[in-house]
């Protein structure tokens, strides 16, 4: 590519793909080539086979290129929910390598990283992953590193976490190519609040309240940190309370105040939500997913699970199961 011809950029589209990622996409780099007046991206939509592409918002896309025929770009995205797979798996995650082999930069936006990771090209690597797949991903794919990086730039790969990220990722692509008068414009167009630096994390709710966890006293944040990395072996809440240096009266009382919940209701909540992601995103037996949260049996894992998300997990599968394209549609979308 010379300094004058368009960074050739194309986007890979599943079945279900997430659309706010596609539009976060295009449309800055479009306000780009508007208010240079010249073409400093090009852009194409791909997909396996000529026919129409349904996004999560049912809004079909039409591809320009399939994707043996697109040998010409110098960046492929892939969209995705994290269930999407190429219809025929060998051909398309061979069509990918060879990309790799040319020098194409790979990359996934939110649920497209599970099709890149499953065609081999994310072994060893580091790479972003939205908070609500974290779970299913790590367990599918353990010799990949699941960063919360909102966007993560590692050796021709790039990956973003979602909608928003893509966003900030598509303005540092302007600036690196036009500069930051350029991006800052670009940005001013969409009333862009700020560009968040690379190494920002994702914001990540906290269960059943209105705030996020960065926004949280620091002790309670610290908490929440062990809660997260005893999933499969459960501590005790007065464990927890020792290891951040509090009483098990105050901290129950700080923790109840500042979310809204009890220390173990929170721990339960955040072990089943991730149970889910495994139920929703994967074909895991039950028992090993019961397992995977700390619970000895697969029973009161599913009791629990129905009395918080008001659906078993057995019959959450059969619904998913059920028609074309369910998990697309009826699964929680991270744009």
């Amino acid at each position: 590519m010379t300094d004058d011809a368009p960074l050739r950029l194309g986007f890979l589209m599943f079945p279900g793909f997430p659309m706010a990622c596609l539009t976060s996409a295009i449309e800055p780099l479009r306000a780009a080539n508007e208010i240079t007046g010249r073409r400093a991206f090009a852009w194409c939509l791909v997909a396996e086979s000529p026919a129409p592409v349904r996004s999560s918002a049912e809004v079909r896309f039409e591809p320009d290129v399939m994707l043996a025929d697109c040998g010409d770009l110098d960046h492929l995205y892939l969209l995705s929910p994290p269930t999407g797979q190429f219809a025929d798996a060998r051909s398309g995650s061979a069509r990918l390598r060879r990309l790799d082999r040319t020098g194409v930069v790979l990359g996934a936006f939110s649920g497209g990283i599970f099709p890149l990771a499953r065609a081999g090209l994310m072994e060893g690597r580091h790479c972003s992953v939205h908070w609500c797949y974290e779970a299913a991903f790590k367990a599918e794919f353990p010799r990949v590193e699941a960063s919360e990086a909102v966007i993560l730039r590692e050796k021709r790969r790039i990956t973003a976490s979602g909608a928003g990220a893509v966003f900030d990722l598509m303005l540092r692509l302007i600036e690196e190519r036009l500069g930051r008068h350029c991006m800052t414009e670009v940005a001013c167009w969409f009333q862009h609040p700020f560009v968040r630096d690379e190494d920002a994390r994702q914001k990540v709710p906290v269960a059943r309240t209105a705030t996020t966890a960065d926004r949280l006293p620091t002790v309670i944040r610290d908490a929440i940190r062990l809660f997260e990395s005893h999933i499969e072996d459960p501590l005790r809440i007065p464990d927890v309370a020792a290891a951040v240096d509090m009483s098990g009266r105050h901290f129950e009382r700080l923790f109840k105040r500042e979310t809204g919940q009890s220390p173990l209701r929170y721990y339960r909540h955040l072990r089943l939500s991730k149970a889910r992601q495994r139920v929703l995103y994967s074909n895991d037996p039950l028992r090993e997913i019961a397992a995977s949260v700390g619970y000895l049996t697969q029973a009161p894992m599913a009791r629990q699970y129905t009395e918080l998300f008001g659906v078993s997990p057995k019959h959450e599968r059969r619904l998913l199961s059920g028609l074309p394209d369910a998990a697309a549609l009826k699964t929680p979308a991270a744009e």
